[in-house]
């Protein structure tokens, strides 16, 4: 038995979203830059934006619109995500299915992200900074841009992260790793609470980029800071999912982190 949609992207937000969160995160920290909250948003890659939505539930004023080329995600969204807003929130948020290249029909917004790791997907460094700059013409000029990023030797292995939930196992398989180009492909596989396995259910061919290259060519787009951030530790040494602006940090197997880009 395949997955439906619905199925499908349910999997995925339960296992590497966490919309809300991420909204507050961006939220909190550009009032630390600016002092004020920020009101309009655009999540680029936006999938079925999750993010999109949680953003105008977070303040009466917000307004957010989500940027994706894939249909598919963006119709799920609408129903997952969209039609559980209010009749206050619903008009305050926009779907567009565009290329996060070529935005139209948006104005000059607060904060853009681009999460999951999505911009992977230019390869070039050309490509890369073509994106960043149209982002900078898209921010005002009390603006940032939110990216996440992962990296770590343990990163580059062909290797299978395993992380079993309630009703679902969640697995990450790095499945091809160039060391000379950093061109990779990493596959998310399900196993859902019947042990079906469900392999190849999203399939990522990217080219991983370093935080170094990423805050040179955020620089070089116009921005007049990228700050680097680091998430804390338990006893235990795992993380525990508070992120802090950082110039050193200690070298760890696999990490997960983010880079805040001010106008």
């Amino acid at each position: 038995m395949t997955l439906t949609l619905e199925q499908k992207y349910d999997y995925y937000e339960r296992s590497v979203q966490n919309a809300e969160n991420e909204v507050k995160f961006m939220r909190s920290q550009y009032k630390k830059f600016y002092g004020r909250n920020p009101l309009f948003f655009r999540e680029d890659f936006c999938g079925t934006g999750a993010m999109s939505c949680a953003w105008v539930k977070a303040d009466k004023e917000a307004v957010s619109y989500g940027v994706d080329l894939d249909p598919e995600p963006i119709a799920i969204g609408q129903i997952r995500h969209f039609s559980k807003l209010n009749k206050t929130q619903k008009p305050r948020v926009s779907y567009l299915q565009q290329n996060v290249l070529n935005v139209k029909g948006v104005p000059q917004v607060d904060v853009i992200c681009a999460f999951n790791f999505s911009y992977y997907i230019f390869k070039s460094r050309k490509q890369l900074l073509t994106y960043f700059k149209t982002v900078r013409k898209s921010l005002k000029k009390q603006g940032v841009f939110f990216l996440d990023l992962f990296g770590g030797p343990e990163s580059q292995k062909l290797i299978t992260d395993v992380k079993p939930m309630e009703g679902l196992t969640y697995y990450w398989e790095c499945q091809h790793f160039n060391p000379l180009s950093h061109e990779c492909t990493f596959a998310i596989h399900f196993k859902d609470a019947k042990g079906k396995k469900h392999k190849n259910v999203f399939t990522y061919h990217w080219r991983m980029w370093t935080l170094p290259e990423l805050r040179d060519l955020l620089i070089e787009a116009g921005f007049s800071k990228a700050y680097p951030y680091w998430e804390g530790e338990e006893e235990d040494g795992g993380g525990d999912g508070n992120f802090e602006p950082t110039e050193e940090a200690e070298n760890c197997d696999a990490w997960v982190s983010y880079i805040a880009a001010l106008t």
